[in-house]
């Protein structure tokens, strides 16, 4: 309760709180908004029995069930960030623009422009295979109400990208982060009352087994994702004039969860590429062309190739984004230029290769974890038989991470204010 009094007696970040309150209103009232000319009757038992597209909707924040004006949620944003991450490791150009500030901000630019592209193909493959599926959504393929859903998909998707990067700027959090947390908090209601209208006593065990596998899944996520291995760091003592500087301790932390839930929303992203893209191949001229594309999207129908597929994708993200974060050899150079030494190993290079051995290892855990996490709702389907009954590995990982997230921002903005001179 003091905490709380404390962030309410500092206008602004009260006033942040409440803008960012407001900006979560206007998305869920968006997403409750339904795209011109759709009939959304028949999409609800096509998300109940499709493993992608419910994924995908959790993606959204439960906008797709709807197919509201913002259905496609962030997802082209995050692709596309991810497209110019991977180009920012394999162009020079863009690893140096990386490194200065103009630079991020061009790639910034860049990564908003290239969203709308990937917003028009995302929304026309999305109702291509909603069409295909047998759904009738009331939009004819090529004609003005589908060209019109289309251009209104990827408006949502862009207006989206403008509020996250609004609540972004108001260091509450990640604002993309927040989005994709308010949809699937939105959505547990919905879930508990499935939950309760299905129940019957023949399913108590599976209901308990469920409660204990939720339970078990927070602290689980919690304890990982604030894990980290302390670095020990020693400074040597220099004189300046008749000063004594340096001599101190201090420690580097490399964290067993570093990427937090960046892994994971990376997987998502690829791992609902391939079936979007073969759904276009699927009218084409060419039967090899078809027969190919159907086996894509059957394949990424069937569970376990498409459990052990994320699993792979989650661990190896966890990698790369752990190599485009941290990087071993800037910070030994770092810690050489300002007299710091890891006690035992000589500054440079063989720090650098120290620093590298250690993350390995510890990621080697965070990505087990997070890759269990990830296909946690099928190994729990497996055992429960229950599609009602799953616990959403990925969507408590997203919520912990940006509970954390967002209570650790305020909490170093009401450590600033209380240091400032009133």
């Amino acid at each position: 309760m003091n905490f709380l009094k404390r962030v309410a007696q500092i206008p602004e970040l009260r006033n942040s709180i409440l803008f960012v309150l407001a900006m979560l209103v206007l998305f869920r009232f968006a997403a409750h908004i339904p795209v011109p000319g759709v009939d959304t009757s028949a999409l609800s038992q096509l998300f109940n029995s499709n493993q992608l597209l419910g994924l995908l909707n959790v993606f959204s924040g439960g906008t797709l069930e709807n197919f509201s004006v913002v259905a496609l949620g962030v997802a082209p944003y995050i692709t596309s960030s991810i497209i110019f991450q991977l180009l920012g490791m394999t162009i020079p150009a863009l690893e140096e623009m990386q490194k200065e500030e103009r630079g991020r901000q061009k790639i910034t630019q860049y990564t908003r422009i290239a969203t709308v592209p990937l917003a028009l193909m995302q929304s026309y493959a999305l109702i291509t295979l909603f069409t295909q599926q047998g759904i009738d959504l009331g939009l004819t393929l090529g004609g003005f109400p589908m060209i019109l859903a289309v251009i209104t998909m990827t408006a949502g998707t862009v207006f989206l990208m403008w509020i996250g990067e609004l609540i972004s700027e108001k260091n509450i959090g990640n604002g993309i982060s927040i989005l994709i947390f308010a949809g699937i908090i939105a959505g547990l209601p919905t879930t508990l009352q499935q939950i309760v209208s299905t129940f019957d006593r023949s399913q108590l065990f599976d209901v308990v087994l469920f409660i204990a596998l939720l339970v078990v899944t927070i602290v689980a996520v919690v304890i990982v994702n604030e894990g980290q291995r302390n670095i020990p760091v020693q400074y040597t003592r220099m004189r300046q004039g008749t000063r004594s500087l340096g001599g101190v301790t201090s420690h580097l932390p490399l964290r067993v969860n570093m990427g937090g839930m960046i892994p994971i929303i990376f997987a998502i992203s690829i791992v609902l590429f391939p079936p979007t893209v073969a759904q276009f191949f699927l009218g084409a001229n060419s039967p090899w062309l078809v027969s190919a594309a159907q086996f894509v999207i059957d394949l990424f129908q069937n569970q376990l190739f498409y459990g052990i597929f994320y699993f792979i994708l989650v661990f190896g993200f966890t990698f790369f984004y752990a190599a485009v974060i941290f990087k071993p050899e800037t910070i030994a150079e770092n810690l050489q230029k300002q007299g710091g030494f890891v006690p035992g190993i000589r500054p440079g290079r063989p720090t650098s290769e120290y620093l590298s051995f250690v993350l390995y290892r510890i990621l080697f855990v965070g990505a087990l974890f997070l890759g269990l996490i990830a296909i946690l709702p099928i190994i729990v389907q497996e055992i429960t038989n229950t599609p009602n009954l799953v616990v959403g590995g990925a969507s408590i990982l997203i919520i912990v991470a940006v509970v954390i997230d967002i209570v650790k921002q305020i909490e170093a903005q009401v450590a600033m204010n209380e240091y400032q001179p009133k």
